[in-house]
C-alpha cells in the first residue's frame, strides 16, 4: 500500500495529525471551546473556495497551492474570534457563531463565483488519499514542529489556564497572550488537517479521541496519551480503509473515531457493571 509516492505522503501526513490534532484537542475540550474547532474550519474553508476562485480568475495564481490561503484565513479567524471574545466579556460565545457565519457566507460567495464545487474543492471539504503532495506533508510537518515547541514551551500555562482561568490570571500570567498564541496553532492544526480529514470533518478528529479518552484516564497526561492513541488508530484505520474502498478518507476517519468511542463507552459500562456485582 505504501509503494506509491502519494499514499507514502498521505499515511506520513495522516501520522503527524493523529498526534497534533488530539494533543490540542486535550486543552480545547477541557476549556470547553470545542466548537471553535468548526468556527476556525469554516473560515478555512472561505481560504480554499477563495484560492481556487482566484486561480480560476489570476493566471499568475493558477499554480497557488490552496493550503497558504486557507491557513491564513484560519490565522485570521482565530485573531477575529480572541477580538470577539474580548469585546463581548459576558457574552463570550457569541465569538464562534458569529465567526462561523461569516465564514459560511464567504464560502458560498467564492463557491458560487467559481461555478459551483470542483474536484479539487470535494477534496477540500472531506479529504482525499491521492491530493496529498509532498508540499503539503512538510506543511504539516513544519506546523507539526511549531505545535509541539508551543507545547513544551507553555505547558504548565495552558495546564492552570484549562482548569482555573482566573487563578491564572491572577498569579501574573499573561493569560491573554497565551490564549491567542493557543488559537493561532490551534488553526494552523485545522487547516493542516485538512488535506486528510477534510475541512468539515476535522473537528471531529480534534474532539472525538479525546471524547474516548476522557471516559478511561485516570489523570490529564493519561488523557493526552490515550487521545493521541485513539488519534492514530483512528487515521491509519480510516486511511487504509478509504484506499481500498475508494471512499473519502474523512469520512471513514470519523466513523471509525466514532466507533472507538462506542466501544470505549461499552466497555467502561461493562467493567463498572462487574466491579459493582463484585
Amino acid at each position: 500500500i505504501l509503494q506509491y509516492d502519494f499514499l507514502q505522503n498521505a499515511f506520513l501526513s495522516g501520522i503527524i495529525i493523529g498526534v497534533i490534532a488530539p494533543l490540542l484537542g486535550v486543552f480545547i475540550v477541557v476549556r470547553r471551546l470545542s466548537l471553535i474547532a468548526d468556527a476556525l474550519s469554516h473560515v478555512t474553508l472561505a481560504g480554499i473556495a477563495g484560492s481556487l476562485y482566484l486561480s480560476q480568475s489570476v493566471t499568475a495564481l493558477a499554480t497557488l497551492n490552496p493550503i497558504y490561503l486557507g491557513i491564513v484565513s484560519a490565522v485570521g479567524g482565530s485573531v477575529l474570534i480572541e477580538r470577539l471574545r474580548r469585546l463581548y466579556k459576558h457574552f463570550e460565545e457569541l465569538a464562534i457563531p458569529i465567526i462561523m457565519s461569516a465564514g459560511l457566507g464567504m464560502s458560498a460567495i467564492f463557491i458560487s463565483l467559481a461555478q459551483g464545487f470542483s474536484t479539487d474543492l470535494f477534496s477540500y471539504l472531506f479529504g482525499s488519499v491521492s491530493a496529498v503532495s509532498r508540499q503539503d506533508l512538510w506543511i504539516v510537518l513544519g506546523i507539526a514542529i511549531l505545535v509541539f515547541a508551543f507545547i513544551f514551551i507553555f505547558y504548565k500555562e495552558l495546564f492552570v489556564l484549562s482548569f482555573d482561568e482566573d487563578y491564572a490570571k491572577a498569579s501574573g500570567l499573561p493569560a491573554k497572550t497565551i490564549h491567542l498564541l493557543f488559537m493561532v496553532v490551534t488553526a494552523l492544526v485545522i487547516a493542516a488537517s485538512m488535506r486528510i480529514v477534510g475541512i468539515l470533518l476535522v473537528s471531529s478528529l480534534i474532539t472525538l479521541p479525546v471524547a474516548a479518552s476522557i471516559r478511561i484516564a485516570k489523570g490529564f497526561k493519561q488523557t493526552i496519551f490515550f487521545a493521541i492513541l485513539f488519534g492514530e488508530l483512528a487515521v491509519i484505520i480510516g486511511l487504509v480503509t478509504a484506499f481500498y474502498l475508494n471512499l473519502a478518507p474523512g469520512g471513514t476517519i470519523v466513523v471509525t473515531s466514532i466507533l472507538i468511542l462506542l466501544l470505549v463507552i461499552m466497555i467502561k459500562k461493562i467493567v463498572m457493571a462487574i466491579r459493582a456485582k463484585d
